[in-house]
C-alpha cells in the first residue's frame, strides 16, 4: 500500500473513533443524569414521607367527634382514638400467669347473678383464707382478679353483696365515677364524691354505667392525664406533705411521669370507709408503709370486722399495689406503673401507650426488654423466682396465723377470759393485716420483693408471739391436750 493510501486510511479511522467516544460519553452522561434525577425523586419522596410522619406524630388523632367533660362513653372517645380504644376493649382477655390472672370458669346464670363466666375462686384454691377472714364477707366470695372490663360487673354480682350491705363507696374504684360525681355534686366532684359514699351500693350502682373509662384519667380537651378521685387527691397531698411539699395539688404540681402512676394509684390502693358517712379514705396520714398504716388505724381505733372464731378486732387489706410499688426498685428508678402495664407500642408511624392493661409477663418484649437486655425467658424466670419465693413464705405466714387462731379458740373453749386473750388477739390483728398486705397485693411480691419478704416475716413473728402469750394463760383444760385432740 502506498503512503498516500495509508494516510487516507488513518484519516478515515480517526473521525470514527471520535464519534464512538462522543457516543459513549453521551450515554454515560445520560445514565448519570437519569440516576441523579432518580435519586432526587427518591430523596424528595423520603423527605415528604418524613414530613408527613412528623405531621402525624404532631396530630396523633383525627377529630371525628367533639369531646367534652360530659362525654363519659369510652366508645365515643374511641372514634377519635381507635387504636387506644381497640386495646382498651381487649381487657376482656382472661389469661393466667403462674401466680396471677384468671381463667374462665363457667357457671349457670341465675336471677341474682346472670354471669355465665367468672374467675376461679381463691377460697377453693386455699381454704385457709376462710379461716383468716372468718366472719367477714371475703370468707364467702373471693376470686382471682380479672381485667378492667369486668371490674363493675364483678363487684355488682359478687356473693359478698348478699351477706353485707356494701356502701356506695365501693363504686369509687369499680366504675367510671367522674360523671356520677358531677351529677350528684351539681358540677362539684368533691361534693358528688361525698354524696356517692353515703348511698347504699345498689342505689349508687344506678348512677354509673361503665367500668373505668377514658374520662377518669384524661382531660377531654388536652388529653393530658389527670386524677379525678378526691380520695387520692387528699391522700397524695398527705404523702407529699410528709416529704416536705406543702399544699400539693396533684393536677397542678405532679410531673407527667408521676401522673403515669398516680392515675393508677387512684384505685389500686389500701383504703377504709371513714365514719358513718363511709367516706373513702386512703390511710396515708403517717406514710405508705404497712407499719405507718397500722399505726394510723390504731390511733383511729378502726376495725373492719370482729373475727368470728377468736373475737379479735381484725383488719382487711385491700389491693395495696400503689403502696408496695412505692417501696420497690422500679419506683425508685422513676419507672411508672404505665411503663410496665401499659407499655408504648408502635402502630404505623405513631407510638401509643397500650390500654390493654395486664401483667407485664404477657408483654415482656415491650414491657421489660426496653430496659432489661436479657432474653424473654431469662426475665420471666427472674420474675417467677421472686414470686415463687414470696408464695412459699406467704404459705408459712398463713400456716402460722391459722395455728394462732386455732390456739386462741382452744384457749377460749378452755375457759380463758378476754383479758387472758387480749395479747393473742392483738397479735392476730397485726399478723392478719401484715399477711393480707401481701396476699391482697396483686404482684405476689414482685413490686417490692424485699419489702414483701420483710412484711411476711413480721407476720410470722406476730403469730408466734401470739402463741407465746397463750402459754401463761391459766385455764382449767390443758391447751396442749386440746391441740393434740384436733
Amino acid at each position: 500500500m502506498s503512503e498516500e493510501n495509508k494516510d487516507n486510511t488513518v484519516e478515515n479511522e480517526e473521525p470514527k473513533t471520535e464519534k464512538r467516544g462522543w457516543a459513549f460519553s453521551a450515554k454515560v452522561l445520560a445514565v448519570v443524569a437519569f440516576a441523579a434525577f432518580a435519586i432526587s425523586i427518591l430523596g424528595l419522596a423520603l423527605l415528604t414521607n418524613i414530613f408527613e410522619r412528623k405531621q402525624e406524630a404532631r396530630n396523633p388523632f383525627f377529630r371525628v367527634v367533639e369531646l367534652t367533660d360530659d362525654t363519659h362513653d369510652p366508645a365515643v372517645w374511641g372514634k377519635n382514638f381507635p387504636l387506644q380504644y381497640d386495646s382498651y376493649l381487649r381487657t376482656v382477655d382472661q389469661v393466667r400467669t403462674r401466680f396471677g390472672g384468671s381463667e374462665a370458669v363457667h357457671k349457670a346464670p341465675t336471677n341474682a347473678d346472670p354471669r355465665s363466666i367468672v374467675a376461679q375462686s381463691r377460697l377453693e384454691e386455699d381454704p385457709r383464707l376462710k379461716t383468716m377472714w372468718d366472719g367477714y364477707a371475703f370468707a364467702v366470695d373471693f376470686r382471682e382478679e380479672r381485667g378492667h372490663a369486668y371490674m363493675l360487673e364483678d363487684q355488682t354480682f359478687t356473693e359478698r353483696q348478699a351477706v353485707t350491705q356494701q356502701p356506695g363507696t365501693c363504686i369509687n374504684c369499680h366504675a367510671s365515677a367522674y360523671e356520677a360525681y358531677k351529677k350528684l355534686g351539681q358540677g362539684d366532684i368533691v361534693q358528688g364524691f361525698h354524696a356517692l359514699n353515703k348511698m347504699p351500693y345498689q342505689e349508687a350502682r344506678k348512677e354509673v354505667t361503665h367500668p373505668v373509662a377514658c374520662i377518669d384519667c384524661h382531660d377531654s380537651q388536652t388529653m393530658a392525664l389527670r386524677v379525678t378521685r378526691p380520695a387520692f387527691m387528699e391522700g397524695i397531698k398527705l404523702v407529699k406533705a410528709s416529704q416536705g411539699v406543702a399544699n400539693f395539688d396533684v393536677n397542678r404540681d405532679a410531673t407527667r411521669q408521676e401522673m403515669r402512676s398516680f392515675v393508677c394509684g387512684q384505685c389500686h390502693v389500701e383504703y377504709y370507709f371513714k365514719g358513718p358517712e363511709k367516706t373513702l379514705t386512703y390511710p396515708w396520714h403517717k406514710g405508705m408503709k404497712v407499719e405507718n398504716i397500722l399505726e394510723y388505724y390504731e390511733e383511729a381505733k378502726h376495725k373492719d370486722w370482729t373475727h368470728a372464731q377468736t373475737g379479735a378486732e381484725a383488719l382487711k387489706a385491700q389491693h395495696p399495689e400503689f403502696e408496695m410499688y412505692n417501696q420497690g426498685i422500679h419506683a425508685r428508678a422513676g419507672v411508672s406503673c404505665a411503663d410496665c402495664h401499659m407499655p408504648y407500642e408502635r402502630q404505623g408511624a405513631m407510638k401509643i401507650s397500650s390500654h390493654h392493661v395486664r401483667s407485664p409477663l404477657l408483654s415482656i418484649n415491650t414491657s421489660c426488654q426496653t430496659c432489661h437486655k436479657g432474653t424473654g425467658e431469662e426475665l420471666k424466670f427472674r420474675v417467677e423466682t421472686i414470686q415463687e419465693r414470696t408464695y412459699k413464705l406467704r404459705g408459712l405466714a398463713m400456716d402460722a396465723l391459722v395455728q394462732l387462731i386455732e390456739d386462741i379458740v382452744a384457749a377460749k373453749n378452755a375457759g380463758a377470759s378476754d383479758a387472758d386473750l387480749a395479747a393473742a388477739r392483738e397479735n392476730q390483728r397485726k399478723a392478719q393485716f401484715f399477711l393480707d398486705f401481701v396476699e391482697a397485693e396483686n404482684s405476689m411480691g414482685f413490686h417490692a420483693p424485699q419489702e414483701a419478704t420483710r412484711i411476711l416475716g413480721e407476720s410470722i413473728n406476730f403469730s408466734r408471739l401470739g402463741q407465746v402469750s397463750l402459754r401463761s394463760v391459766k385455764v382449767t383444760t390443758n391447751l396442749a391436750a386440746l391441740r393434740a385432740s384436733r
